[in-house]
């Protein structure tokens, strides 16, 4: 997906943490994953940040992964969900840059069965920060299943979007109060921002259309509870409001639009305004010029250096007399 952050170097770096319905939650090293035996009431979550090849075999073999699971992370950024005996993995991209002027997203990968849930992406994602500090050690997420955690975690991605949105909206009402209180043309700059930003958030959530889809679909997890189907029921009917949000904000950029177009027709309207009445009073003008300039031996132009003065007083008097006038009753 080109709106996505490619892999880029950075520090790797590995964490798993084993919940428990009935105990605290404690830490486990990488190293010591092929050693740990779950219960029926325990979720490993193990997560990966910028893994290098050993670190990714290491978790492969001590979480005993799929092989088709590990061809699946190399093979593309677009969303994408598949499963197979029991596993099942698929990938999203979650908002981790909201700034209007370079929304950025990053790949978060995750792998999920029985018990086990591994997340994999290149960069720090906020929100994954955020659950790992939030659940530190007596959480209650080993009372989930596997599915309702991976629900979770695909609540908090799209909550990425609805940020995102957010502080899109915001960008677009300071916008709207600039085009009211300044020069329209100032503000075109933004306007093409806004319309950039809105555009590469559609295209960073619509492919995810068909994994949430499929996702909540009774054939995907058939032996599963009823409750799993539910949580990821709701994820859809989430995952399409995130949709009209995203929608929603193109259509901001639009009226946006509309109000900067019509600011810029009243500041024209305006300019024709003056424009017209200082013609007309250029032309009267003009007309009274033409008229002391006709060849008639006339007594008034006889009168040398005072008729000049008086004519040109005249028609001072005349231009600011029609300036009060226009002034007085709201043509300028």
């Amino acid at each position: 997906m080109s709106d996505t952050n490619p892999p880029r170097a950075g520090a790797t770096r590995c964490q798993a943490r084993l919940f428990n319905a009935d105990a605290p939650d404690r830490e486990v090293a990488c190293e010591a994953l092929a050693h740990v035996k779950l219960d029926d009431d325990q979720l490993l979550w193990v997560d990966l940040v910028n893994p290098d090849k050993t670190m990714l075999e290491q978790t492969w073999r001590g979480c005993d992964l799929p092989r088709a699971a590990r061809d699946f992370l190399d093979a593309g950024t677009s969303p994408e969900l598949q499963k197979q005996a029991g596993w099942f993995w698929l990938r999203v991209v979650a908002v981790v840059d909201p700034r209007i002027d370079g929304i950025k997203g990053s790949v978060l990968a995750i792998i999920a069965s029985e018990h086990v849930v591994v997340s994999i992406h290149q960069q720090e994602i906020e929100f994954i920060q955020t659950l790992r500090e939030r659940e530190d050690r007596h959480s209650s997420i080993g009372q989930l299943s596997t599915d309702s955690f991976v629900a979770s975690l695909l609540d908090w991605q799209l909550s990425t979007y609805f940020d995102a949105v957010a502080d899109f909206e915001i960008g677009v009402e300071r916008l709207e109060v600039d085009i009211l209180a300044e020069k329209p043309t100032k503000s075109l700059p933004e306007l093409q921002r806004l319309r950039r930003a809105a555009s590469r958030l559609r295209r960073m959530l619509a492919p995810h259309r068909s994994v949430f889809s499929a996702l909540s679909r009774p054939d995907f997890r058939p032996d599963e509870s009823r409750e799993a189907e539910r949580h990821f029921g709701a994820l859809d009917t989430r995952f399409e409001r995130a949709m009209d949000m995203v929608e929603n904000a193109r259509d901001l950029v639009i009226g946006s639009f509309e109000l900067f177009s019509n600011k810029t027709a009243l500041e024209v309207n305006r300019s024709m305004k003056i424009l017209t009445f200082a013609t007309v009073v250029l032309g009267l003008l003009a007309t009274i010029a033409g008229t002391l300039g006709m060849n008639f031996d006339a007594s008034f132009f006889r009168s040398h250096d005072t008729g000049f003065w008086i004519a040109l007083g005249g028609m001072v008097a005349l231009g600011v007399a029609s300036l009060v006038l226009a002034r007085w009753f709201k043509w300028l």
